[in-house]
Formats: structure tokens, C-alpha cells, sequence
């Protein structure tokens, strides 16, 4: 393979897009970025990223930061196990570092919630490291370029893939490299159909001269989901919206919710859990059916809406007032079908 470090940075300068933490690159903003965008598109992730720097524009403050708070600022964003371990992470820079992100590839790659690619990302960006910093996009770019049948998510194939993009990395600059072979990916050399009509690669691309560029690269298919029911009950009261804190652990770890329960409830099994709460509601309408996809799981949403008396409630749940759902509770994107319906 010829170099590519050339027509690919000179793309980049006359193509990337103007994003905040592209403004202002500093080892935290590009912290919170990445990890904002591992499971988030950039065109969803943008305002979200806007909204939780202006609120916490520094690890100290993203240490001290209330945990429902903080849940609140990342509603929307799923995956909330990624703020929960920036927030721990937070605490050990501002303990060990003095509140500034280490310039060290593996004092970052220990932190929590930093694996490889965020850890290369950050050290080459913010501080001009010379190391890879490889997601799916690059895969995808280096599978297509080397016309490359490897299946991208084996350890082995990662690291060949790796050492092609270390082998090609520029050494005055690795960050814009890095940066522009993620640009590419998303914006050019995209999943599927890419766009190798407009490719600064293209002539140097073995997969686009094989006529295979859009059956790269390999990946196993996805393991079938398993589907679980969720009885919802959308229960007001006086006082507000019944509300249930998820377990302290597993999936949704802390987060509020309306109250559910995950298995297929009749009606009159529903009021009897609800009895069990001290919560004696009148179950009106059905709510309409809804689901939620997850990485390993799918739940498949019903119940009924109901009113009940502001009884005193045990511990881990609250009647939550409309201001409150709106700015305290935050409440996961699973349960947004029901949203329109509450307070």
C-alpha cells in the first residue's frame, strides 16, 4: 500500500465539519466527544455535548456533579453506564492528576470507561501522541483499502488492521490523521454503499479496484435478541407520577422509571402488585403497545395508565410532580412511548 497519509489530511482540512469540540480540542472536550459518540450519532450527540460542557465544563466539576443530576444531563443519550464511568474517571484525575487529563497513553487507557480507541483518540488530539486511534469507521476504511476478508471484530484482525494504520500514521501529525480516518468513514467510506466516486483514497483503494468496496468488511452476523415482556403502569396521583428507581446494578443501573415490572401482567395482577406498594389506583385505558431495543435485548412495552391517592410509598419510589420529571428524575429513552401521557 502507498501512502495515504497525504491525500487524506489534504481532504480533511478542505472537508471536515465544523464541530464544537473541534473548536476548542482540549483533552477533555475530546474525552467527553468520543465517549458521547460510541453509541450516538454525531447529529444527535452534538447538543447533548453543548448542553452537559456548559453545565460541566471541566473533570472537577464533572466529579462533583450530583448522580441524578448528572443521569439528567445524559437523558436522551442511552448507555448510561458511559457517564457513570466518566464521573469515576473524573474523581481519579481531579485525586491523581490535579483535575487535568494525563498526557500518557496508558494513564489514560486506565481510567475508567477509556479503552483503546478513546485513549489513542485523546492522546493523539489533545496532545500530539503518536498512536493509533481505531473504531469501526477505521476498520471499515483499512479493510476496503487493503481489500481485506479478516473479520474485523476478532482480536487478531484488530491488530493487523492496527499496525496498518500505525504503519501509515504521519509522525507530525498524528492526531489530524487519526481525526481524518474517522472524517473519512463517517462521511465518505461509509457502511454499505461507500462513496469512492469522491474518495481521496480511491485511486490507491484495492477493495474499490476489486469491485468489493461494499461487501467490506467482514463481520459475524448479529446474535438474535431476546425479547422481554414489560407491564408498565402510568399511575398519577395528586402529588404527581408514580416513579420506581431501577436497581443500583445491571441494566439502567439507578435511573428512574414509571412503574414496571419486567414480565407480561393481566390487569388484575398489575393491581395486585400495585396493593403491595400501598398505591390502591383505578386502572383506566390500556397503553398502547411499544418497544425498546437494547444491545442484547428487546422489551416489548404494555400496561395502563390509572390514578391512585398520594399514599406514602417505600423506599425507591416517589410521586414526581411535572417540573420534577421535567429537570430531577431522569427517566431512560426505553419508556419515551409513554411520555406524551404522564404530567
Amino acid at each position: 500500500m502507498q501512502p495515504i497519509a497525504a491525500p487524506l489530511l489534504q481532504w480533511f482540512y478542505a472537508n471536515k465539519r465544523l464541530l464544537p469540540f473541534r473548536q476548542e480540542p482540549s483533552a477533555y472536550h475530546i474525552w467527553v466527544s468520543e465517549i458521547m459518540l460510541q453509541q450516538t450519532r454525531m447529529t444527535a450527540a452534538v447538543p447533548y455535548y453543548n448542553r452537559f460542557i456548559a453545565a460541566l465544563p471541566d473533570p472537577a466539576a464533572l466529579a462533583a456533579c450530583p448522580t441524578d443530576a448528572l443521569r439528567k444531563l445524559w437523558q436522551g443519550l442511552g448507555y448510561y453506564n458511559r457517564v457513570n464511568n466518566m464521573q469515576k474517571a473524573a474523581r481519579i484525575v481531579c485525586e491523581q492528576y490535579g483535575g487535568e487529563l494525563p498526557a500518557d497513553y496508558a494513564a489514560l487507557r486506565a481510567l475508567p470507561g477509556i479503552g483503546d480507541y478513546t485513549a489513542g483518540a485523546i492522546a493523539s488530539i489533545a496532545f500530539g501522541l503518536p498512536v493509533p486511534a481505531v473504531d469501526g469507521n477505521v476498520l471499515r476504511v483499512f479493510a476496503r483499502l487493503y481489500n481485506d476478508d479478516a473479520d474485523i471484530m476478532t482480536p487478531a484482525a484488530r491488530r493487523l488492521f492496527t499496525g496498518r494504520v500505525i504503519d501509515q500514521m504521519p509522525k507530525d501529525t498524528p492526531g489530524a490523521y487519526n481525526e481524518a480516518l474517522m472524517e473519512l468513514g463517517a462521511l465518505v467510506c461509509i457502511p454499505g454503499a461507500p462513496h469512492c466516486e469522491t474518495c481521496p483514497l480511491q485511486p490507491l483503494c484495492q477493495g474499490c479496484a476489486a469491485g468489493r468496496a461494499d461487501k467490506l468488511p467482514v463481520k459475524p452476523a448479529p446474535k438474535e435478541k431476546r425479547t422481554v415482556p414489560v407491564t408498565v403502569a402510568l399511575i398519577s396521583s395528586e402529588q404527581g407520577l408514580l416513579l420506581q428507581r431501577r436497581p443500583a446494578k445491571g441494566l439502567l443501573a439507578g435511573l428512574w422509571q414509571p412503574a414496571a415490572w419486567e414480565s407480561a401482567l393481566t390487569r388484575e395482577q398489575l393491581q395486585a402488585e400495585l396493593e403491595k406498594l400501598g398505591v390502591h389506583a383505578t386502572l383506566g385505558e390500556s397503553l398502547p403497545p411499544a418497544k425498546h431495543v437494547f444491545t442484547h435485548r428487546i422489551w416489548q412495552l404494555g400496561g395502563w395508565q390509572g390514578t391512585a391517592p398520594a399514599a406514602p410509598l417505600p423506599a425507591g419510589y416517589v410521586w414526581a410532580a411535572p417540573n420534577q420529571l421535567a429537570e430531577v428524575y431522569p427517566i431512560p429513552n426505553a419508556f419515551a412511548a409513554y411520555r406524551t401521557l404522564w404530567p
